[in-house]
C-alpha cells in the first residue's frame, strides 16, 4: 500500500480534526503522532485509532508498561511509540515485516506468555469507505495528489469502523544472559548470542556497509 504522505499539517490538520468531530483522547493522539512522524500520513492516522482501541480493550492507561508488535514497518510503529511509549530502544516494540496492517498490544507478564489484543484493518469493513479502500489496496485509481485530503477526512470520520480485533496470546521474551566476545573478523565486541558461524552479524548476514 502506498502511504501517500502528506506534508501539510498543523493548522490545516487541526481544523480537519474539528470538522470530522474527532473526540479526546484520540484527537491528542493524532496530533502528537502527526508531529512526531512529520506528517499526518494515512497509515499513521489509522495506527493512532488502532492503539486507542487496543488500550480500551486492555483497559490500560497509556502510561502503563505496555508491549506492542507491529506487523508492518510502514507508518504504524510510530503510533505505539508516541501514544504508549513502546519503543525499540526500551524493548517494548517489535516490528515484524509481515505486511499486514495489524498491531498487537499486551501488558508485562512474569509468565512465559501474555494475553493481549490484536487490532487489524478489516478487509470487509474497509469496503464501506471507497477512497480508503482504493488507497489501502494500492489501486491505480487512487491519486494521492487529488484524493489525499479526502482520504484523510474519510479516515478521521471512519475511526474504528475500519477495525476488528481478536484475543491473542504472545510469548514473553526473557532477558538474555550474555558475555561479550570479540568478533575475529572486525575485532569489535558483541554479545555472544549474536555471533553466527563465528562472526558478528555485520561481518555476516547483516552486513550493510563497505568501508571507504
Amino acid at each position: 500500500m502506498d502511504e501517500g504522505h502528506h506534508h501539510h499539517h498543523g493548522g490545516d490538520f487541526d481544523a480537519r480534526l474539528t470538522a470530522c468531530g474527532v473526540a479526546e483522547p484520540v484527537r491528542t493522539y493524532l496530533s502528537q503522532c502527526a508531529q512526531f512522524h512529520s506528517s499526518p500520513a494515512p497509515g499513521l492516522l489509522i495506527g493512532a485509532f488502532m492503539v486507542d482501541y487496543a488500550l480500551e480493550l486492555l483497559g490500560a492507561n497509556p502510561d502503563e508498561k505496555l508491549f506492542s508488535v507491529c506487523e508492518t514497518p510502514k507508518c504504524l510503529p510510530d503510533a505505539p511509540q508516541v501514544i504508549a511509549h513502546s519503543t525499540t530502544g526500551n524493548g517494548r516494540l517489535k516490528v515484524i515485516p509481515i505486511g499486514r496492517f495489524a498491531l498487537t498490544m499486551n501488558r508485562a507478564s512474569t509468565d512465559k506468555t501474555a494475553d493481549g489484543f490484536r487490532v487489524y484493518v478489516d478487509q470487509e469493513k474497509i469496503k464501506a469507505f471507497p477512497i480508503i479502500d482504493k488507497w489501502f489496496s494500492n489501486s491505480p485509481e487512487f491519486n494521492k495528489h487529488t484524493m489525499g485530503t479526502n482520504l484523510q477526512e474519510q479516515i478521521l470520520a471512519a475511526g474504528r469502523k475500519l477495525l476488528s480485533y481478536e484475543n491473542v496470546r504472545v510469548p514473553v521474551t526473557l532477558k538474555e544472559t550474555w558475555q561479550p566476545v570479540t568478533c575475529p573478523s572486525c575485532k569489535e565486541t558483541v554479545p555472544d548470542y549474536l555471533v553466527i558461524d563465528g562472526k558478528c552479524g555485520a561481518c555476516g548476514p547483516m552486513k550493510y556497509y563497505e568501508k571507504r
